[in-house]
């Protein structure tokens, strides 16, 4: 139980890190550019601590699962700032909107937006910047997520490497126990098993099998599995010495597994079953380092895999919830809410297995975490960053069409407008983040 709230603890503390860095990937390039920025804040809610270092404010707030910089003038001003600096003259109305829910909406947004503006004539402001460097803003935070997964795959693969079963041989077994049979014991009447009557023993290399040179154990394995109750020359590599051995498969009754290890079944629902070869030899398994652009490779692998959730995120949630109320088995490739990602963290930190597997795994975790932030990040809707983007290109597009058609310059895109459908894409992520933390709660998905 303890190493399963480690487990869950490390993967908060991860993310704590990764929203950090997040958010840094925004910070620096904005004062690098002279936005000034009022507050960094890691985690919503209570603030927890924070101190500030010249105009910026830095601290925690009191639920981990986020943060945000506060930029000036991420839009450009409304009439009643451009009238009372004299940009504008009359006409323009205070207070909140008219026209409804969604127009009072467009109208607090301005309102926020306002009180981060100094004055019309304000230069250090988001939105007077070149449209390159609004894009260089918003694209900080995912790009410090995708470099900081690229990282930790890069450790993962090429630091501690790929868990492969050698061509060594780890142990014999001494007999064949009968399949049914709950004994891990050999008995009287237990038949001697085909490798330990062949001579070979633990520590033994194989280097062919029938003839066929092997790599992999899983190629030797292949050929003892079709081979039954045939007799193969097995070739092992002992103290630097090759040895020749007669090994006979005994046939042994297995159950037929698909490619995520789930018995098949038949049209009646019996399980299928197969007579396949059996040795009696355990394989060696070790870590064999993988080369360095093997991390930025498996990172972009991922970035398809989880564009392609992503992509289908509603219809995903929805299985989801049908799963969720039916008690159907979970998609393992569906998305996870904050909950099934810590549930997965204790269940690695917990795991009956090698520090070094734990670590491996908990490695793997944040990385795909981290993917996942950059992806869902970069999706062209407002509040996400992607949504910035696509306002920042949008701006620049409006103004290269002026250009070209030697026009004056046209107003700044003023995204406040679009308030109504970032609150429409804000309930749809809180009921699809709901959906999918009851089904974490109620209907997770395991690893074992």
């Amino acid at each position: 139980m303890i190493a399963f709230v480690v487990g869950v603890v490390l993967l908060v503390v991860g993310l704590a890190a990764s929203i950090a860095l997040h958010e840094l990937g925004h910070l620096i390039p904005a004062k690098k550019f002279g936005v000034r920025v009022g507050q960094y804040m890691i985690g919503f809610g209570p603030t927890l601590w924070s101190r500030r270092r010249g105009e910026t404010e830095y601290g925690f707030k009191a639920i981990p699962l986020g943060g945000y910089i506060s930029m000036a003038g991420m839009y450009p001003p409304s009439p009643a700032v451009a009238a009372r600096t004299g940009a504008a003259t009359g006409g323009h109305r205070t207070g909140r909107a008219g026209g409804g829910f969604f127009a009072t909406m467009v109208q607090d947004a301005r309102t926020a937006n306002d009180e981060t503006l100094l004055s019309e004539e304000d230069d250090r402001v988001f939105y007077k910047l070149p449209v390159w460097q609004r894009i260089v803003i918003m694209l900080g935070g995912p790009v410090m997520n995708l470099l900081l997964a690229i990282v930790l795959f890069a450790i993962l693969l090429s630091g501690i490497g790929v868990q492969t079963a050698t061509t060594t041989i780890q142990s014999v077994s001494d007999c064949v126990i009968p399949a049914g049979t709950d004994r891990t014991e050999c008995a009287a009447s237990d038949p001697v098993a085909p490798a330990k009557a062949a001579g070979l023993e633990a520590g033994d290399v194989i280097v062919s099998v029938d003839g066929t040179g092997v790599d992999t154990f899983a190629e030797a394995s292949a050929i003892i599995r079709e081979s039954p109750g045939r007799t193969l020359i097995v070739v092992v590599e002992r103290d630097g010495v090759a040895h020749s051995a007669s090994l006979t498969p005994v046939a042994v009754t297995q159950p037929v597994v698909d490619e995520l290890g789930k018995p098949v079944v038949d049209e009646n629902g019996t399980p299928e079953t197969q007579q396949v070869g059996f040795a009696g030899i355990r394989q060696e398994v070790d870590y064999l380092r993988q080369p360095i652009w093997a991390g930025p490779q498996a990172a972009f692998q991922n970035v398809g895999a989880v564009a392609g959730v992503v992509w289908q995120m509603p219809v995903k949630v929805w299985q989801t919830g049908v799963s969720l109320v039916t008690g159907e088995e979970r998609d393992p490739n569906g998305p996870l809410s904050v909950v099934g990602a810590g549930v997965l963290a204790g269940e690695v930190a917990s795991a009956d297995a090698p520090v070094l597997n734990r670590v491996a795994g908990m490695l793997s975790l944040l990385a795909s975490l981290n993917i996942a932030l950059f992806v869902f990040n970069m999706v062209p809707l407002l509040p996400l960053d992607g949504g910035h983007i696509a306002v920042a290109l949008w701006d620049g597009i409006k103004r290269a069409w002026a250009k070209l058609f030697h026009r004056p310059p046209p107003k700044p895109v003023d995204a406040t407008k679009l308030v109504p459908v970032t609150f429409v894409v804000v309930i749809a992520l809180i009921a699809m983040g709901a959906v999918l933390i009851l089904a974490d709660i109620f209907n997770p998905v395991s690893l074992f």
